[in-house]
């Protein structure tokens, strides 16, 4: 049983590593999702459905149980799904090439950067408009009562958890689970996206939705924490003062997974992020990470975070062809 994952493992791995390098080159290019929807569209789709189908949108047992019958449904989609890929890879050399750009597709690191240079290009400017627009496409807080270092330090956040939410997690279940782990992970967290919010129409539905994303994510996010610490020499940071504030102040979010990439970045680049914010009309009184560190952050500081991203990525992969070296 061992040798068999052992073979599967490494099947996992040289997939990961072709499909990683091919979204670091290709992204995602317009003119191909111009004309098709994207699979997180497919993924919306059928989240809005169950949403629509399921949800009495009231804070009751009954509505928390049909949550939890709303993700054993997408569980059940995901590893069925998956199943047909992995076993169309496994005996077609096509079904192998479509995983991999499936695997690729799913990914995102090209335009993780690109969104988060956008927001730095755009502070270039004197006016704080376009630069406002282009963090509320990565961001959730109301952009307008964000100055400049508030704008700086939310593309920066941002980049942290989307490194760890959008690449680092289904790069990590892909490689232990396949593609119906992959599925499963990208159902699941854009699921809670759209589902897991704490108000009175989801505090119930999304119950169980947020329950697993954070499960899934336990792993990752320390991961991606991990990674930012072991880079952190490359922005003049500290490994030790990187790993012992991440291990001091993680557990301060109000997420249990956001807290290890966000201390880790605060810590690496020597400014304070997280604080207190707004979104939408609710206000949030969170603490700073690093509360030492630099508060007026400004485009400067989104391009040493943007070093600093892109150092994490080489490194997972750098990993993960290490792991595939020593299983072949």
């Amino acid at each position: 049983m061992w040798l068999d994952y052992t073979l599967f493992l490494s099947g996992t791995l040289a997939t990961l590593l072709i499909a990683l390098i091919i979204d670091a080159i290709m992204g995602d290019p317009d003119w191909l999702w111009r004309h098709l929807p994207h699979p997180v569209v497919w993924f919306g789709g059928i989240i809005n459905f169950l949403d629509r189908t399921l949800n009495s949108k009231n804070h009751s047992f009954v509505n928390k149980l049909r949550g939890i019958l709303a993700v054993v449904m997408l569980l059940i989609l995901a590893v069925c799904a998956g199943m047909i890929i992995h076993w169309f890879s496994q005996n077609f050399f096509v079904g192998a090439v479509l995983q991999t750009l499936l695997v690729a597709i799913l990914l995102a690191q090209k335009s993780l950067i690109i969104h988060i240079k956008r927001v730095m290009n755009a502070l270039e400017q004197p006016e704080l408009a376009a630069a406002r627009k282009s963090v509320s496409m990565i961001v959730g807080r109301n952009p307008e009562q964000l100055d400049r270092a508030g704008i700086s330090r939310a593309a920066i956040e941002s980049g942290a958890e989307n490194l760890s939410d959008g690449i680092i997690a289904p790069a990590f279940w892909f490689v232990v689970a396949g593609f119906p782990g992959l599925l499963i992970y990208k159902l699941i967290n854009t699921a809670d996206s759209m589902i897991g919010h704490k108000n009175e129409t989801y505090s119930a539905f999304g119950w169980a939705t947020a329950r697993l994303d954070d499960v899934l994510n336990l792993i990752p996010a320390r991961l991606t924490g991990l990674l930012f610490t072991l880079v952190s020499p490359l922005v003049g940071g500290s490994i030790k003062t990187t790993f012992s504030g991440m291990m001091r102040e993680a557990g301060w979010h109000r997420s249990p997974n956001a807290g290890w990439p966000e201390t880790a970045m605060a810590y690496a680049l020597n400014i304070s992020l997280a604080g207190p914010r707004s979104y939408g009309t609710e206000q949030v009184d969170a603490p700073w990470f690093n509360d030492a560190g630099e508060k007026q952050t400004d485009q400067h500081d989104i391009k040493r975070s943007l070093k600093l991203l892109i150092g994490a990525l080489v490194l997972q992969w750098l990993l993960y062809l290490g792991i595939y070296a020593a299983l072949s």
